[in-house]
């Protein structure tokens, strides 16, 4: 996988971070997460320059880790002066404002976080219109503290409104915005649908790559269809999707798309906005979930997987575990424990091409539903029949005798309709062609 883009040299914010050990919840777990985070501060330009860990039963409704707590943190963050406190749980609008002039810094949570590394790498049209749908959404509840770039009302003589208050002005203009995005994303979902009916009528099989963010999703995709993807070692280097033709070894085609990577407390508005693109998994016909063998916490994640898939309403599809990452030695050790347990698992590198050819074999495996075997006696004049077979079919045997051709082949149902009048039963013996 690649470094991360370079970037021009440039201070980067300074951050604390806090994370909340409650009810029920291990110190491993927590730290794992508040690691995570901290890769989320570094994708979002951020430094992490501290850490501060709480315990709490249930968090409290004003402050979230309670007065006393925040006080004491106040302290840390008066000596240190980090820029930014993310927290790494979701905060409600009133603790947002209540820690901030506690700590009399910016305050932001992990959703926010997750919504800005979104931002940074939103490319196209449809990815920049479900991103500020989903910004909107989490900060519609928060004007009272958040919202100030907005044209302001202002007081005075000739300056009185029609007795509307400032926030329901800026509540409704946010409304408004959020009612024209949806809109224009139910347009998007609209055209995606038109091309997924337009490569159905080509009869191509559609899967979906899903998995963990930074697991190697678009690394696989450059490895299998060539194309040169950009491939980053960071969190949601990838958010905008591609689909890429594979001609499988069964001369079957397929179409592979590329989506966003989920990950542990994805904003339930996110999964949301990102309705279109998450169509994607919901229409396919198998899943290739890619998972990083070589993490510590590879179970912890593909869990996070399996209840995202759940929540879109993907979870029953036919599914190929992808153990990626075997050219390092904890993936290559934890490969086959995983193996043991996952159906359709097949170990493999993306960046080396280990076990690719394994991969394509099962995929065709997993979509031999969707081809018939048949055996045919045509007219050698029916050069186009001839060309479609060899060209979409797996043909397994043919022969020629004067005007006449005989083919054994695996062919996609659609093509059924058309080499009907040629089909020939499996006891006309004159009619199998030579070995």
């Amino acid at each position: 996988m690649d470094p991360s883009p370079s970037k021009p040299e440039h201070k980067r914010e300074t951050a604390l971070l806090i994370g909340v050990q409650q009810r029920g919840q291990t110190a491993s777990e927590l730290e794992e997460t508040l690691d995570e985070l901290a890769q989320l501060t570094a994708t979002a330009g951020g430094e992490v320059v501290g850490q501060q860990i709480c315990r709490v039963d249930t968090p409290h409704p004003g402050h979230f880790i309670g007065r006393g707590k925040a006080a004491e943190i106040a302290e840390w963050i008066d000596i240190h002066q980090p820029a930014t406190v993310i927290f790494d749980d979701e905060l409600s609008p009133a603790q947002g404002r209540n820690l901030e002039k506690i700590f009399k810094t910016k305050v932001i949570d992990r959703t926010q976080m997750i919504l800005d590394i979104f931002a940074q790498h939103a490319r196209t049209r449809e990815g920049c219109l479900q991103i500020e749908l989903a910004q909107l959404d989490y900060l519609l509840p928060r004007l009272r503290r958040m919202w100030t770039h907005l044209e302001r009302q202002r007081g005075g003589i000739g300056m009185h409104g029609p007795g509307e208050s400032q926030l329901e002005t800026d509540r409704r203009r946010i409304e408004e915005r959020m009612a024209r995005l949806r809109k224009e994303l139910a347009q998007v979902r609209r055209h995606r649908e038109e091309l997924r009916r337009g490569r159905r009528r080509h009869g191509w099989a559609l899967a979906s790559l899903v998995g963990y963010t930074n697991a190697g999703k678009s690394t696989l995709l450059n490895a299998l269809t060539n194309a040169n993807v950009k491939a980053y070692d960071q969190l949601f280097a990838t958010l905008d999707p591609t689909t890429r033709q594979i001609d499988l070894p069964n001369n079957q085609s397929m179409l592979l798309t590329d989506t966003v990577g989920f990950i542990r407390k994805l904003p339930h508005g996110l999964v949301e906005s990102f309705k279109a693109t998450l169509e994607e998994v919901v229409e396919a016909d198998l899943l290739v979930h890619v998972i990083d063998a070589a993490h510590p916490q590879v179970e912890t994640q593909i869990q996070a997987v399996n209840d995202v898939l759940a929540e879109i309403g993907a979870d029953g599809k036919p599914v190929v575990h992808v153990l990626n990452k075997i050219d390092c030695d904890t993936g290559r050790v934890a490969a086959p424990r995983l193996a043991r347990r996952l159906p359709h698992a097949i170990p493999c590198s993306a960046r080396s091409g280990a076990g690719l050819p394994v991969l394509l074999d099962e995929l065709c495996d997993l979509l031999r539903h969707r081809t018939q075997r048949v055996r045919l006696q045509l007219p050698v004049k029916e050069g186009k029949i001839i060309a479609t077979l060899q060209g979409t079919a797996n043909v397994v045997r043919q022969k020629y005798e004067g005007d006449t051709a005989y083919i054994e082949a695996d062919i996609p149902v659609r093509l059924h309709g058309t080499v009907a009048p040629y089909l020939v039963s499996d006891n006309h013996e004159s009619t199998t062609p030579d070995q």
